[in-house]
């Protein structure tokens, strides 16, 4: 996740936190995985919960990065 420029780690006492979209990434392979992570609850129920479940705690912006790195763990 952290290559395609999804998330940064930085890590607080043996804890790790997940931090907003990397600057140093592959800004191609990171804007096609944003705009499949668009697409991608429309085709598929598993993501679209994923997608439903982040929108609820946030906005649509991290619930769209929470399916896209979805997709980069598949």
């Amino acid at each position: 996740m952290s290559y395609c420029g999804l998330c940064g780690a930085r890590e607080f006492g043996g804890k790790t936190e997940r931090t907003p979209i990397s600057k140093q990434r592959n800004k191609h392979l990171q804007t096609i995985l944003v705009e499949a992570a668009k697409l991608a609850p429309r085709w598929s129920t598993e993501l679209a919960l994923v997608y439903e479940r982040e929108k609820q705690r946030g906005n649509r912006n991290r619930a769209t990065l929470a399916v896209a790195r979805k997709l980069v763990a598949y």
